[in-house]
């Protein structure tokens, strides 16, 4: 018999039909997480897309861009 669980807190949390005896002996082999299961890295991703409409050099210009410094080479 198997079960997945979640870590909440640093405790496994069992789904609610996991009925163990007290005492039971477990092994807990940690899932690998998948880049696309992991929130951090959707949230990355969806942060990283390319902005097409955006400046090439927005990212060193960017003093320029919101307060009229003048342009880096």
């Amino acid at each position: 018999m198997s079960f997945k669980g979640t870590v909440k807190n640093g405790v496994v949390v069992l789904p609610p039909e996991a009925k163990l005896p007290e005492g039971a002996a477990v092994e807990v082999i940690p899932e690998e997480l998948q880049p696309e299961n992991d929130p951090f890295i959707a949230a990355v991703l969806k942060a990283a897309k390319p902005r097409p409409h955006w400046p090439k050099d927005y990212a060193r210009n960017l003093d320029h861009y919101l307060y009229g410094v003048p342009k880096q080479p």
